[in-house]
């Protein structure tokens, strides 16, 4: 079985919710990371690539109708190259690492592109059609984030908490305190301003046409912000009475893509590429939709009793932050500390942000890049994912 390597990586910056990308569609947003790959890689033969496997939660709006199509021909990929979009709503952009790595390994692919793109700036708003002839009734969802033509089985079965609901629920039954969220916090921002040089090497600008004289040049992480403790302690919780969540201790709602390169050992070196990190593989797992925030210990238990590792055995972890009171607990329950060095040393999405299709692309690049400056050996990348799931990544430095 051929191993996968990771050969090339590279994302947009992160922008906030009507912030500097809201003006990008989100098929040109997707182009992006995209055109850069090509660039940067000119020895590869692009007509040669087999799949392009793109994460995105919405699809309602511009990323409709298979946005990696469409971002593959807006980017200029040859028109022979297919593409397909996977959703695992916050794990799209992972699975679609994996899925490319599963085809590499499996002897169906050698040279394949696979990352995620989301703009929940411009997600729309959508209207059912009517239930009978002539009917006066009417409703209109917001499909940024969250429920819409809800089942009422469904909600009848487990409830429709809203994610940030799901951050509560998480944070009362495993006992996570506003302080230790608060602090939690704060490290995630304090650790993405001492590395924004780091970040900036993963970084292609995004040039944003105006209605009025040059493209700006959007270059930088737009959501990280700076805080102190108190600052954190005097938000508001807004999403229950006497809750511990807050829009400090929360991710955010925001806009990016990102891409690399998965390759065979043989492919890599037809192309000319080197190989970062080799892919072991990855899992999934269920959990009540509730407390959907502890998926990523279950999927990350799977995965290492798969590969025959434990979660100490991992010199980076990149654990997506949808919510404070979700990493700690996870981190808790596969006995790390919730302060610990390698998890997140560049901050996570509490400071980045979470364009939900694009960030299980963007962790696992991270985590391959994060895994190589540490001459380290083995990387995790892990994250929640709505409805009740896990989704996990192994890696191995090459």
């Amino acid at each position: 079985m051929p191993d996968a390597f990771i050969c090339d990586y590279v994302r947009t910056p992160i922008g906030r919710f009507g912030g500097a990308l809201a003006a990008v569609r989100t098929d040109d947003l997707g182009a992006v990371p995209l055109r850069a790959l090509m660039e940067r890689n000119s020895a590869v033969d692009w007509a040669v690539v087999d799949e392009l496997f793109y994460g995105c939660a919405n699809q309602a709006g511009e990323d409709n109708r298979n946005v990696a199509r469409m971002s593959a021909l807006l980017a200029g990929l040859p028109e022979d190259v297919p593409g397909v979009t996977l959703n695992r709503l916050c794990g799209s952009g992972m699975d679609a690492v994996i899925a490319g790595a599963r085809a590499v390994r499996a002897g169906e692919a050698e040279l394949v592109v696979a990352g995620g793109v989301e703009s929940m700036t411009r997600a729309p708003f959508v209207m059912p059609k009517a239930e009978s002839a002539f009917s006066r009734s009417s409703a209109v969802y917001d499909t940024t984030i969250g429920w819409r033509f809800v089942n009422p089985v469904l909600e009848a079965q487990y409830g429709i908490d809203s994610m940030p609901e799901t951050g509560e629920n998480v944070a009362a039954e495993f006992e996570v305190t506003r302080a230790d969220q608060d602090a939690f916090a704060l490290r995630s921002q304090e650790r993405a301003a001492a590395s924004a040089g780091r970040r900036g090497g993963e970084i292609v600008p995004v040039e944003v046409p105006q209605r009025r004289g040059a493209p700006v040049r959007v270059s930088e992480d737009e959501h990280p912000r700076s805080t102190t403790i108190d600052a954190l302690a005097s938000l508001k919780t807004p999403f229950r009475a006497n809750g511990t969540v807050t829009a400090g201790n929360a991710s955010g709602v925001n806009d990016g893509a990102a891409a690399r390169i998965v390759a065979s050992e043989a492919a890599a070196a037809r192309h000319g590429l080197t190989p970062i990190a080799r892919i072991l593989g990855g899992a999934s797992a269920g959990v009540p939709p509730r407390i959907m925030g502890i998926g990523p210990a279950p999927a990350t238990r799977k995965l290492c009793a798969r590969l025959g590792l434990t979660p100490a055995d991992f010199d980076v972890i990149e654990l997506n932050e949808a919510f404070a009171s979700q990493a700690l607990a996870v981190l808790r329950m596969l006995g790390l500390p919730d302060d610990a060095e390698h998890v997140n040393p560049n901050g996570g999405a509490i400071a980045l942000g979470h364009p939900l299709g694009m960030s299980g692309a963007r962790i696992t690049g991270t985590a391959a890049l994060e895994l190589a400056a540490r001459g380290g050996r083995y990387a995790l990348a892990t994250m929640c994912v709505g409805v009740g799931q896990g989704i996990a990544v192994a890696l191995e430095r090459a």
